[in-house]
């Protein structure tokens, strides 16, 4: 073994949510360690919770992210719902799909597009890329923009929404509000399936993931806004198990917190949605991801671009079915009940980076005294620090930074949102 030590550094990881950093030790020929540090300060926002109504939870949350904020509002009203037994009418639970339809088709465009289509590419970013590549670029801002229509429309605003509330919405649009925004969809849809064929040839190394997948599902639809938790294997999780099974825990080397699936390392997000849950796309998705070469299951971290383009083709396609069947909703919300008893309530929803979980404990008073929050990118740490350093251990004769820009492009594989659980990157890399 040689004493000589080697260090790279990245200031700041490019095309990521967030900021960071990786640190690789190599001892000889042998990566001991690869740990994701992951510095920004904790955000308290489980404590900023503690007190306040049960109505605020959905507007407080909506602030842990720019990019994914009706993800944290649908699984906090889901939360409370569930304390209150709410059913949701029938066209409030499709206006509230809708909704997230547009969050979907928003996130995962940015991502297709600017964030990860240049690693395919040979392109340092996405202005370089929009060079040579103008027609895409705008193809994928366009869908970006039919994205961000939807919630806007139904949420009040395209980022944070105003008009989500615990049992629906606090104004339900008229059918005629929602021609222009369908008109908009027909176009969008085009260009999704532009998108699934784009991404279709691009060179993607061969990888495969062997960790548990862990992903909503539902017997009836693409489980999006809500579903029932479910592991590789169809092992279903009751969401009053979720915590005694998906356990968070603090390591040294970061300030987001960790979390295992029965005490082994998971999967959450696009590949594993779509591994439990293919046969219940559509089938203009369905076709799609068929000719675009997916099998009923994806394992592969570098094709998450090619999923997320296929749920984006989903995401279009069911919002123009859920446009096509609306009518106004008799009421925009259904009540919450009196004030009167102690309440648990969890609630789940797939944020478009993996399953985002919340808990509640309300007083009689209507009081939030604790909350739990568990969002995807805290969940897949593990599995992201596992995937580098196998992939460093393959590649240990690249020099550094080819080294540096192969576990950028891992890490980019699985979108990570670090503002939601805290910030990305600095790169060390120690050879010993």
């Amino acid at each position: 073994m040689t004493d000589h030590v080697r260090t790279l550094t990245v200031n700041e990881l490019a095309r990521v949510e967030g900021e960071g950093a990786l640190r690789l030790v190599i001892e000889g020929d042998r990566v001991a360690r690869a740990e994701l540090n992951i510095y920004e300060p904790p955000r308290f926002f489980e404590a900023f919770l503690r007190g306040r109504a049960r109505t605020e939870p959905p507007d407080i949350t909506s602030r842990i992210c720019g990019i994914c904020p009706v993800a944290y509002q649908t699984s906090a009203c889901n939360a409370i719902e569930q304390a209150y037994a709410m059913p949701l009418d029938e066209p409030l639970v499709q206006l509230r799909r809708l909704l997230y339809c547009g969050e979907w088709i928003s996130s995962h465009t940015l991502h297709i597009y600017l964030l990860h289509a240049p690693d395919f590419l040979g392109y340092p970013d996405a202005i370089a890329l929009a060079r040579d590549h103008r027609e895409a670029v705008e193809r994928g801002l366009a869908l970006k923009k039919a994205g961000n229509a939807i919630i806007d429309q139904l949420g009040g605003r395209a980022i944070h929404p105003v008009n989500v509330r615990v049992g629906g919405f606090y104004r339900t649009p008229h059918p005629r509000e929602l021609s222009a925004l369908a008109e908009q969809l027909r176009r969008a849809l085009d260009d999704a399936l532009k998108t699934v064929e784009w991404a279709s040839k691009f060179d993607f190394p061969d990888a495969v993931v062997e960790h548990d997948l862990f992903a909503l599902t539902a017997a009836d639809r693409y489980a999006i806004e809500d579903g029932v938790p479910t592991v590789t294997g169809d092992r279903r999780i009751p969401l009053h198990d979720f915590e005694s099974r998906v356990v968070e825990h603090q390591v040294p080397h970061s300030t987001a917190l960790h979390a295992t699936l029965d005490g082994r390392r998971f999967l959450t997000g696009p590949l594993a949605r779509y591994s439990l849950n293919s046969r219940q796309l559509s089938p203009l998705a369905a076709q799609a991801a068929a000719a675009a070469g997916l099998g009923p299951e994806c394992r592969n971290p570098f094709q998450s671009i090619l999923v997320r383009a296929v749920e984006v083709v989903y995401a279009v396609d069911e919002a123009l079915r859920i446009l096509d069947g609306y009518e106004l909703p008799e009421r925009p919300a259904v009540p919450l009940p009196e004030l009167g008893t102690a309440r648990v309530g969890r609630g789940v929803s797939e944020a478009p980076r993996g399953l985002l979980y919340h808990r509640y404990d309300i007083s009689p008073e209507g009081l939030i005294t604790t909350a739990a929050i568990v969002p995807p990118t805290s969940q897949n740490q593990s599995a992201i620090e596992d995937d580098l350093r196998g992939a460093a251990q393959a590649n240990l004769h690249l020099d550094d930074a080819s080294l540096t820009a192969l576990c950028e492009r891992i890490i980019r594989n699985y979108d990570p949102c670090i503002s939601c659980s805290a910030h990305f990157l600095d790169l060390t890399v120690e050879r010993r």
